[in-house]
């Protein structure tokens, strides 16, 4: 894991215009200009929050397979998640089902633990994504209620720093 820089821009372009990675996360493929606009939001959470996505690459070949952090996106979200790290997280189908989400999030994980204070990290996961919802119970999360996004209820999940 590491930044986002201009390189990861085709890769994850790709993966964000696939439907297939869209479907439980806004329901539409990115386009190519609002995959920019996500690569240039992901490198500007740091400076503003002090954390942020990292870009995740596979060891071995240094293959993009997708990206994996933490946001507050201030939503509006009922009731409010604001100022709570928001876990995200989305794989490359080529690299669907390989371990890389849970690896790239439990690192994550360690690293918020040990660097942003927050007593508890969220993650929003749809109720119909079973394979995200099984990642969140690998790495400490657990359903924890609903939120409302516009006219959507929306699962919310919980994890407290140990």
């Amino acid at each position: 894991m590491r930044a986002h820089t201009e390189r990861d821009f085709a890769p994850l372009s790709a993966m964000w215009g696939d439907p297939r990675v869209t479907r439980f996360i806004g329901g539409k493929p990115s386009t190519a200009p609002e995959s920019w606009s996500r690569l240039l939001r992901y490198r500007g959470l740091w400076p503003v929050l002090g954390y942020g996505y990292w870009c995740v690459r596979e060891r071995r070949s240094g293959r993009y397979v997708g990206d994996v952090g933490f946001a507050d996106f201030r939503r509006g979200i009922v009731p409010s998640i604001d100022g709570i790290p928001e876990a995200g997280w989305a794989i490359a189908p080529s690299a669907a089902g390989q371990g890389f989400a849970t690896e790239a999030l439990r690192a994550a994980l360690a690293w918020l633990d040990g660097n942003v204070a927050a007593p508890r990290s969220l993650c929003l996961i749809a109720a119909e994504n079973e394979a995200s919802a099984h990642v969140a119970r690998k790495a400490g999360y657990q359903p924890s209620g609903e939120v409302t996004a516009g006219d959507q209820m929306i699962p919310l999940w919980s994890r407290m720093r140990p």
